[in-house]
């Protein structure tokens, strides 16, 4: 298993350092969130390819990284198109004044890279033992999986499609998934995660899995995800709104205000 961290360490960082030149000619370190997904496809396929034999097990996850890595890659970059650099790393970009560059190298791509590994470890695992076949365990973490992932792709779609008709940049969406939940694509990934966990989870080590899939929600609830955005609708109304009446991350019917 460890040889594999090796060669992934090995992919991942020259993946990333090319992802780095890329933004610097663009001006837009922003593409770092393109390169998340993709970079768990770079680990999966390279693992899987790795060893020989081809275990179901090994299969169904790769397939499933790979699955959720493209499209979100995919929906990343169409929403990229035509919009510059995402408010986040323009920020930063500010805030690092002289030093953005040799910064963002290292604590926006290798930091990027470093947890990619850590989180992968469900992945890797899985993918070291070729001959592993799939067991009731398995079963139930693909049907929760596939729940994570309608989630994601489904949120996704109705914010670009509101994005697209509203008529004022300060409107919110407030229907479908996003009616339940301020951050279904969120949710979505983190539910995907502990499908993947389950999966492996009979194997030896599979505990491990349990902590990669409890960092990335620890990532996106508390880190990189929900508030960054909840502190860039701030000083929004409306959003102000929709977070009282509004679950945060698990989705549930919308509280009744009074009044």
């Amino acid at each position: 298993m460890w040889s594999l961290y090796g060669v992934s360490g090995i992919a991942i960082g020259l993946f990333m350092l090319a992802l780095f030149g890329v933004a610097q000619v663009k001006k837009d370190n922003s593409i770092v969130d393109i390169g998340w997904g993709i970079g768990f496809v770079i680990i999966a396929l390279l693992t899987f390819a790795y060893l020989p034999g081809y275990g179901a097990r090994r299969l169904l996850v790769t397939g499933l990284v790979a699955a959720w890595g493209l499209r979100l890659a995919f929906h990343l970059w169409l929403r990229s198109l035509g919009r510059g650099e995402d408010f986040r790393y323009a920020n930063f970009r500010k805030q690092w004044g002289k030093s953005a560059v040799v910064i963002a190298l290292f604590r926006v791509f290798l930091m990027q890279g470093a947890i990619m590994l850590a989180l992968a470890y469900p992945i890797i695992l899985a993918n070291a033992n070729p001959n592993s076949h799939l067991d009731a365990a398995a079963y139930a973490g693909f049907v929760i999986w596939l729940v994570g992932f309608l989630f994601q792709a489904v949120g996704d779609y109705q914010l670009r499609v509101f994005k697209r008709r509203r008529k004022r940049s300060e409107d919110v969406l407030t229907s479908g998934l996003w009616r339940y939940t301020r951050h279904p694509n969120y949710f979505g990934e983190a539910v995907m995660w502990w499908g993947i966990a389950l999966i492996v989870l009979p194997m030896s080590g599979g505990w491990g899995a349990l902590i990669s899939a409890f960092l990335i929600n620890l990532l996106l609830l508390k880190i990189s995800g929900v508030p960054f955005l909840d502190r860039r609708y701030a000083e929004n109304a409306a959003y102000q709104q929709y977070k009282k009446e509004t679950n945060r991350f698990i989705p549930w019917f919308p509280k009744k205000q009074n009044g």
